[in-house]
């Protein structure tokens, strides 16, 4: 047996668990000649169901609508997802082999054999939106920079280094590192789906099943499979197979501060007269427009969008319902509409500053990015700046 495999057997079904690099030759022969040896009754594969159509569907970014992505505002998750599939193919690069191969080799041997399949992963979304709910402000921010610096590296990665993830020394020094650096991206990423992982692995059918799934995961699922068997644990995943609700105090924000910023302007007109209301105003169109604009000229927008930028700020800043990034998004999309060939290159086009640029989805998701940094910027300092004012007035 290899190192790389884990054979359980569990109240009188043998599970064989396949740990592997996602990116290996070796890890594709493995689970290949694996499943024809064992000839399972069911082979649990670590995917969920959009990532099982991505990796079998090569051109699905041709089908790419990016004004329906905003308008579900998941800008930000396509963005994490783009640049994650980035990093995987570069890692794959040197060594011939794609992101997900061994698991499309699972699918095509089982497929041929008529095998049942199972896909036991939690689905994309949901785990990218725990991480992120989860984290504190500036846990956020270390997410933030750990991705841009995952996406505009060059480091070059060898063969020998990626087989070696594979080895319990290596993958235990690194679950090590990113338990110390982001221990709740250590605890979403790795821990909740170890659970979710061998919940769903236990609860495929048939007495013989074959699971491929990635190296890391090896320990944490066959523990979660033993306590499962001991019925030490439940099979039960609801608690982590969704979205964290919302605090009361992070539901009530986005209506606090237009709503503190409304009552200051309105001080100012009532308490103040017409001209301190006058320049409250002012001040609030000036602080939160002029950065939005600013920012959006930075992702070289096309001028109305710029305008766009400039007139709707300091209103979509008041309302709880819509963003900026949104409406500055949109109208990028519609001037500067994506072509065949942005959505051919695009998980290339992430990888680069030039490609950010180049590429008219990346461009627009720039615009939806910086137009929303500007807004956010020109809130605070404007209503900081508001406050200033009126105090000096009433003080005087």
């Amino acid at each position: 047996m290899s190192q790389t495999q884990k054979i359980l057997q569990l109240n009188g079904r043998k599970i064989t668990l396949i740990g592997t690099a996602h990116v290996s030759k070796e890890s594709i022969e493995e689970v290949k000649q694996t499943i024809n040896e064992l000839n399972p009754d069911c082979v649990a594969i670590e995917l969920d169901s959009q990532r099982a159509d991505s990796i079998k569907n090569a051109d699905k970014y041709k089908n790419l609508d990016i004004i329906k992505i905003l308008k579900k505002n998941e800008g930000f998750l396509m963005i994490a997802n783009l640049i994650l599939a980035s990093f995987q193919r570069r890692m794959g690069a040197n060594v011939g082999v794609k992101p997900g191969d061994e698991m499309l080799a699972a699918l095509s041997v089982a497929e041929e054999k008529s095998i049942r399949t199972s896909l036991v992963d939690r689905p994309i979304q949901i785990t990218l939106k725990r991480a992120w709910a989860k984290n504190s402000f500036f846990g956020k921010c270390k997410l933030l920079g750990t991705l841009l610096s995952s996406a505009f590296s060059k480091e070059e990665i060898e063969s020998e280094q990626i087989e070696n993830l594979k080895n319990t020394s290596e993958m235990d020094n690194m679950m090590k590192e990113l338990s110390d650096y982001m221990p709740v991206i250590k605890e979403v990423l790795i821990d909740e789906r170890d659970k979710y992982l061998a919940s769903k692995i236990f609860e495929s059918e048939g007495n013989n099943i074959v699971a491929v799934l990635g190296a890391g995961h090896l320990p944490g699922v066959e523990a979660h499979l033993n306590k499962i068997a001991r019925a030490e644990e439940t099979s039960n995943v609801s608690e982590i197979s969704e979205i964290p609700p919302k605090s009361f105090f992070s539901k009530i924000i986005k209506f606090i501060i237009p709503a503190i910023i409304i009552a200051l302007i309105a001080a100012g007109f009532i308490y103040g007269g017409f001209q301190a209301g006058k320049e409250a105003l002012s001040i609030w169109f000036l602080y939160n427009g002029i950065p939005s604009a600013l920012l959006t000229i930075l992702a070289l927008a096309h001028p109305v969008t710029i305008l766009t930028a400039l007139v709707t700020a300091p209103f979509t800043s008041l309302c709880p319902f819509i963003g900026v990034g949104f409406v500055a998004g949109i109208v990028q999309a519609l001037l500067c509409k994506p072509k065949v060939c942005d959505m051919e290159t695009l998980q290339d086009d992430v990888s680069s500053f030039k490609g950010w640029y180049k590429n008219r989805i990346l461009r627009i998701l720039l615009v939806f990015i910086l137009s929303s940094l500007g807004s956010t910027i020109g809130t605070f300092a404007g209503g900081a700046e508001i406050i200033q004012n009126l105090a000096e007035k009433f003080i005087k």
